[in-house]
């Protein structure tokens, strides 16, 4: 092992190697925000807005020896912006454009362990997509799906004397094709299946001089959900998930750091209640579990969407 390696472990170990909004090392991402109907928007072409609202809990920070009994608490808020074309350009495909931007406020404490979090706005993230029209049957839509090629670029809030941080101080790439499958009339599920590259953090929240630069390895991200019609038009109820599985160790001076690997399942019930066509109210309850390398906690997710 070389002389690097050994002090990238020690600041992993350290825990301060890039802690993003709740996990060690890799940057926020789409765990839950998404999960119903995901496959296709809810009123066809033209703009949307989405708010999103998270609450995020954890006392659980695994695989990393950190004293003092942390606790996290994180509320999240996305405001989205969707243009979805009526232009086909290719086949039946409709390209559309994708802009969130997010904004975070942290309470991290540990006893006898002093910590610093930092709020405010994250980094900003900008993905042009293809909408399929949807594959028709007798009873209506059987399939419908899209692939998006989302980008994540380092505009938010951050700064190295923080263990936390709304952004995460690397570009990302962070793609995903998302699907809507109506098993029967009334029962559908979805999937929104990601694939995640960081760029190297030239500025992380490490203690050691030595460590110049930190790279999170590549990573896998799906959301999935199930869910029944109760009432027609009105109310979805089922239940919803996610998954992260990071592919490759992380890197500090440009060597791998064994055993970093990040981990998370989370899986509760949702709902959608839907006012009209053009607005639409999801709900969703993660309870994690299997976690490796990062904290293991409770989501609470409320989401509304409206077509104009």
């Amino acid at each position: 092992m070389t002389s690097s390696m050994r002090t990238g472990l020690a600041a992993v170990c350290a825990l301060l190697v890039t802690f993003s909004a709740w996990a060690y090392d890799q940057p926020a991402v789409n765990l839950g925000f998404t999960s119903f109907l995901d496959g296709g928007p809810p009123a066809g072409a033209g703009w949307y807005f989405t708010q999103y609202g998270q609450f995020y809990t954890s006392d659980r920070f695994t695989d990393l020896p950190f004293p003092g009994d942390p606790r996290l608490d994180a509320w999240i808020g996305l405001s989205q912006l969707i243009y979805q074309s009526d232009q086909a350009v290719f086949g039946t495909a409709r390209w559309g454009m994708d802009l969130i931007l997010p904004v975070a406020v942290f309470d991290l404490s540990a006893r006898g362990t002093p910590l610093r979090a930092n709020d405010g706005i994250g980094d900003l993230l900008v993905g042009p997509f293809l909408q399929w029209d949807p594959i028709m049957g007798d009873a209506g839509p059987v399939f419908m799906h899209r692939i998006e090629f989302q980008t994540i670029w380092p505009t938010g809030e951050y700064d190295r004397r923080y263990a936390i941080n709304p952004g995460a101080n690397v570009f990302s790439f962070n793609p995903y094709w998302a699907a809507t499958w109506f098993v029967a009339p009334k029962a559908s599920v979805s999937w929104r299946v990601h694939y995640l590259w960081n760029d190297r953090n030239d500025r992380p929240n490490v203690p050691d001089p030595e460590v110049r630069h930190t790279q999170a390895g590549q990573a896998m991200h799906a959301n999935f959900a199930a869910d029944y019609e109760v009432l027609e038009r009105r109310l979805r109820v089922g239940i919803n998930g996610y998954y992260l599985k990071q592919l490759e160790n992380s890197e500090v001076n440009g060597d791998r750091v064994p055993d970093s690997k990040e981990q998370v399942l989370g899986i509760g019930p949702g709902l959608i209640w839907s006012f009209n066509q053009d607005q639409h109210l999801f709900a969703n309850v993660y309870i994690e579990a299997a976690a490796e390398n990062r904290t293991e906690g409770q989501r609470f997710n409320l989401r509304y969407v409206h077509h104009f």
